[in-house]
């Protein structure tokens, strides 16, 4: 039997439907989204929580010609499936599949490309913008979540669109803050009338009629406002948005088509910027995400039926992320400076033990990067050891931070870089491939990356000592399953480990490039090619003496790294090399000149020669 959904083939299409039929569309919707995040792994609490706001916004707005922004983009699953791509929506995340975000050359309806959070409001401001002075009518609409709304940029932008009075309207998608079911029922009530062409007429006519009494006119009118401010921010948080120049209107129910159709359509008419408070719960209509919101945030395949998520590997070591919380733990129960930051991403970064053990010294900022980092530098100059976890993709959002308040001051703050290196599904916005190049070149800066889940141990105790700035990145997934020490013991900073000898050749790797690199000298001893394999561990300052002596005793050195390779670990020993005077070839192996889209962490490796085989190739290459 067909269903609704699989009739709609435009988002045009949905004007057609009558509410009954619209509701049944989002039934259809929800079971898709939940069919193939099972299969796929993706965002799903997000995406089915905002399925009847995207019904309501395709049904009232007509993109492409009216644009509407997505913040951060994990939440546009149900967008996709309205606008032209059910057929795909089997490969989402997939390698050669459709993104898990909004992306600009996937569909015309995808105005803006999304990935890191809080850009909605300030890219639908500019649109905005190039309408008007092109003369165009098109309506402009931002969908920011709660979440995304903590970031400073956020603000920018509400600032900016407000001091312009720009038309477009922002939608913020409230799912974490409570409301009482009365105060809720009226306030839905008196935003979908005070948004209506008649409230708006009389509201209009009476501030003229006021304006023009004789001698008090203006005065009345302030009178007037007030007292519609006073309601407002009695039951609502209006008031702040009030403040930045938007008319705000909300909260209402992000469930109730019939509310949320109606308010849109009123909304829509109104000259200027305004903000619409929508209460939506993540998970909806799925109970195994509503009962467990942050582990449907971002979840692996799992069963559609129970919602156990399914075993995603056969390694039974724990993860990169887990040893980092234990360890993290372990340190600050033996010094009291040392204190955790996280943005928003306590979980996701292995830290919510650590919360629990040590209240008083952990931090969730929010998503502020910039914040996490200025913040961590203020502890510093207190005397504490403060440790930034941010996932690496999102340190890029505070480089002036580090830069400035940081190295500049030579503070002793860590950064810990979770996903460094290419993380898989989520595609090219969450890749953390240039950490290495972005930060390496920064005074005072120390940057080490561990091989394995013991080395992780071992660098983060050498950080914790350190009375200056440090670095390190791990990977997402799992360890190699190695015993993890007991009695931790720090690295002396600035050196790297000869873990093979040979004279035929030199490969220099770092991070998850040490196992490749050695498994590739295994493959050249069958032909007969002996290799010396070197991990770098150190980024900066790099170990001069132990790969110069290497170096200048090889026919040609060969460098691997899962970073780009502009800026990059390679290139920190090219400039080594080149500095000492050798002439030794160098062949390089890390991440091109390019975006790498989305896929497991296997095939794209594989694809980018970023494995043994890749740096065989490489070392034949050479020797032809």
């Amino acid at each position: 039997m067909e269903t609704l959904l699989s009739q709609i083939k435009n988002p045009a299409e949905l004007k057609k439907f009558d509410r009954l039929q619209l509701l049944q569309v989002a039934e259809e919707l929800r079971k898709q989204i939940v069919s193939t995040v099972a299969t796929n792994g993706g965002h799903l609490g997000s995406s089915l929580g905002v399925v009847e706001l995207t019904i309501a916004l395709h049904h009232v707005f007509s993109t492409p010609e009216d644009s509407i922004v997505w913040d951060v983009g994990h939440q546009a699953y149900a967008h996709k499936l309205l606008t032209g791509r059910q057929q795909e929506f089997a490969t989402l995340r997939q390698l050669g599949g459709i993104s898990g975000f909004p992306k600009r050359n996937e569909s015309e309806h995808d105005c803006f490309g999304v990935g890191h959070s809080s850009t909605s409001i300030s890219a639908a401001s500019g649109m905005a913008a190039g309408r008007d002075i092109s003369g165009a009518e098109n309506k402009v609409i931002a969908v920011i979540g709660d979440g995304s709304l903590t970031a400073g940029m956020a603000f920018e932008g509400l600032n900016h669109a407000g001091h312009l009075k720009q038309k477009m309207i922002v939608i913020l998608n409230d799912n974490e803050m409570s409301i009482s079911p009365n105060v809720g029922a009226l306030s839905s009530f008196l935003s979908r009338k005070m948004t209506s062409k008649s409230f708006l007429r009389f509201k209009k006519d009476t501030e003229s009629i006021l304006g023009y009494v004789p001698g008090i006119g203006k005065e009345l009118v302030n009178i007037a406002k007030r007292a519609e401010e006073s309601i407002k921010g009695f039951m609502t948080p209006g008031m702040l948005f009030e403040g930045f120049g938007f008319d705000y209107f909300g909260p209402i129910d992000g469930h109730n088509l019939d509310e949320m159709i109606e308010t849109l359509q009123n909304v829509a008419q109104i000259d200027g910027p305004v903000l619409l408070h929508v209460m939506t719960k993540k998970g909806k209509g799925y109970e195994p995400a509503e009962q467990n919101q942050p582990k449907f945030h971002g979840v692996g395949p799992f069963n559609s039926e129970t919602g156990v998520v399914k075993g995603s590997s056969t390694n039974a070591a724990v993860s990169y992320t887990k040893v980092f919380g234990d360890t993290l733990i372990d340190l600050a129960s033996k010094d009291k400076r040392v204190i955790a930051i996280t943005a928003a991403m306590a979980e996701g970064t292995g830290l919510t033990n650590f919360s629990e053990k040590f209240p008083e010294r952990f931090f969730d900022v929010g998503i502020a990067e910039q914040h996490a980092v200025t913040f961590a530098a203020g502890l510093a100059c207190k005397g504490m050891r403060p440790v930034v976890t941010i996932y690496s993709t999102f340190m890029q959002r505070a480089y002036d931070q580090i830069v400035h308040d940081v190295c500049l001051q030579n503070l002793p703050v860590t950064f810990a870089m979770d996903r460094g290196g290419l993380v898989g599904a989520d595609g090219p916005t969450h890749h953390g491939v240039f950490d290495l190049s972005f930060l390496r070149h920064i005074p005072n800066l120390i940057f080490a990356i561990p091989r394995n889940e013991v080395e992780l141990q071992r660098i983060m105790k050498t950080a914790s000592l350190a009375d200056q700035p440090f670095a390190y990145r791990y990977p997402r997934g799992n360890g190699k399953g190695l015993p993890l020490l007991e009695e931790n013991e720090p690295i002396e900073i600035g050196t790297g480990e000869l873990l093979r000898d040979g004279n035929d050749g030199l490969l220099i790797a770092v991070g998850t490039m040490v196992s490749e690199a050695l498994s590739a000298a295994d493959l050249l001893a069958v032909q007969g090619v002996n290799v010396a394999v070197i991990d770098g561990r150190f980024v900066k300052p790099l170990d001069s003496k132990l790969i110069i002596s290497k170096a200048e005793n090889v026919p040609f050195v060969v460098t691997a790294e899962e970073n780009a390779l502009q800026g990059g670990f390679g290139t920190s020993v090219l400039e080594l090399l080149s500095d000492a005077g050798l002439a030794v070839p160098v062949l390089r192996v890390g991440i091109p000149d390019k975006f790498v889209e989305q896929g497991s962490q296997e095939e794209l490796c594989s694809r980018l020669g970023l494995d043994a085989a890749g740096i065989v190739s490489k070392v034949e290459n050479i020797i032809k």
